[in-house]
């Protein structure tokens, strides 16, 4: 029973992480039907930021997770700069197709970047531990990292669909998603909306990338793909398009890959994913909490 519990336990913590990396995923799709690849570098870039920053605010005596909110602004200014200098353009000129492999190309543009900055490199990075106390209760050893991992996940993802559904800017993103020419007839600045979003998503990332590091402190900068594509997968299993479902997708992902490394391999924890994924898309296409739209012709 302690076992399982603290499988659950491990499972909850990183499907929290899969989980805010899946929200950004939704958004952006949400919004202007890109998969925005260069998203999971967006972690990347918020977990150097931790690297460097958590130090200069211990130095000071402020508390290294301080760091996460410089993280949160260069984070966001990157993702807008990638939707101004490279997505943006696509869209006027091109296709579902060039967008695509736009957002692949930045995906790589990013990883190369920071590769080549002297203080970078391609070499792995050891950040300062975060939030590394443990608890015990009844035999299962609870990391205040797990504890606060779940806890934020869950109060962003409830702060986010009340910030859709009820703010302004957030009701003008859910009318850009539904008809960008008609957001335009009401006034909505379309082009203002997406750049919001980028934001917000990117935002979320520097978020995941402190929950991420604070459990397994090592930055290098390939991180954000294999997070990006379990993300991925999380969203799509969720609903892409739905925020209750990227939720729902990367608390499955993680509870998947828990129990495979706890009860059976962990070099199958990653086959289990991709066949529940599989399973799930043959009986709902749309995902989980994703809904079908029938399409125009």
């Amino acid at each position: 029973m302690i076992t399982f519990i603290q499988f659950l336990i491990t499972g909850l913590r990183l499907g929290s992480v899969y989980a805010l990396i899946a929200l950004g995923y939704t958004m952006v799709y949400g919004i202007i039907k890109l998969i925005n690849f260069a998203h999971g570098d967006f972690i990347m870039v918020g977990g150097y930021t931790l690297f460097f920053t958590i130090p200069l605010l211990m130095g000071m005596g402020l508390p290294g997770w301080l760091a996460v909110i410089p993280a949160i602004v260069i984070c966001a200014c990157v993702g807008v700069l990638v939707e101004l200098l490279a997505y943006r353009p696509v869209r006027r000129t091109g296709n579902s197709l060039t967008c695509l492999i736009t957002a692949i190309a930045m995906s790589f543009v990013l990883e190369n970047l920071a590769q080549a900055i002297p203080a970078i490199g391609p070499d792995p990075r050891v950040p300062y531990t975060l939030f590394a106390d443990t608890i015990s209760v009844g035999g299962v050893s609870i990391s205040h990292a797990t504890i606060i991992t779940i806890a934020v996940s869950a109060v962003i993802m409830v702060a986010l669909y009340l910030f859709t559904q009820k703010a302004r800017i957030g009701c003008a993103m859910r009318c850009v998603s539904e008809d960008k020419s008609a957001s335009t007839l009401m006034g909505i600045n379309v082009n203002h909306t997406i750049l919001i979003t980028f934001a917000i998503g990117a935002g979320l990332a520097a978020v995941a990338a402190l929950m991420y590091v604070s459990q397994y402190p090592r930055v290098y900068t390939t991180m954000g793909a294999t997070l990006g594509i379990y993300a991925f997968v999380a969203a799509v299993l969720g609903g892409i398009g739905s925020l209750p479902g990227a939720m729902l997708g990367g608390l499955l992902i993680g509870i998947v890959q828990s129990g495979a490394n706890t009860y059976i391999s962990s070099s199958m924890s990653d086959t289990f994913v991709y066949l529940i994924l599989i399973v799930v898309l043959m009986l709902r296409p749309a995902g989980i909490l994703g809904k079908n739209v029938g399409e125009k012709v």
